[in-house]
């Protein structure tokens, strides 16, 4: 029996600040299959939005990617998740600051870890700053409320999905114009 390329679906969790942003950026890769809105990388149980922006539950905003590997790999995603975020300033994003805003790769067994650390690695070449970004294990990923599900396709108009998400989805079709959605 050969064992031919893997088909079956993946999915790591990533932080890079707002989960708005993450989500209506891999939202728009091929390949990806799902993207959830949540909270994870904290000791809080079932914490609500409120709670992690608290700052207090050791919670950051992230989104659980779900992908296709034989359409997009996972250092494809950390290709991307490098390209849509600043991951040398700690616990902060732009103007959204605090630990829930923080960067971070919560990885799902030794493989993901691997190729996670040869990412960082790879990309800690190419910033001038030290890169912050942690790589743990996750323990537990909490779904945010729905009305955080696809924020920036319902909200297309509000001034945050203008100022911010906007740029960081034109930086993302100028650079990776080839693995974008048709």
């Amino acid at each position: 029996m050969s064992s031919g390329p893997k088909t079956s679906a993946q999915t790591v969790t990533l932080a890079g600040g707002c989960f708005w942003c993450l989500e209506a950026a891999y939202n728009t890769i091929r390949g990806v299959t799902e993207v959830i809105p949540g909270y994870a990388g904290g000791t809080t149980p079932d914490p609500t939005y409120w709670d992690v922006v608290g700052g207090t539950t050791g919670h950051a905003e992230v989104v659980q990617v779900s992908f296709d590997p034989a359409i997009i790999t996972l250092e494809e995603i950390l290709d991307i998740f490098w390209a849509i975020h600043d991951p040398t300033t700690p616990n902060r994003q732009g103007s959204d600051v605090g630990t829930q805003y923080r960067s971070m790769i919560l990885y799902d067994g030794e493989e993901q870890k691997k190729v996670a650390e040869r990412s960082i690695a790879a990309v800690a070449k190419l910033w001038p700053h030290p890169i912050v970004t942690e790589l743990v294990p996750l323990e537990a990923f909490y779904p945010a409320e729905e009305y955080h599900r696809n924020y920036f396709e319902r909200n297309p108009s509000q001034a945050y999905c203008q100022v911010v998400i906007n740029p960081k989805l034109k930086h993302l079709r100028e650079q990776f114009a080839a693995k974008l959605k048709s």
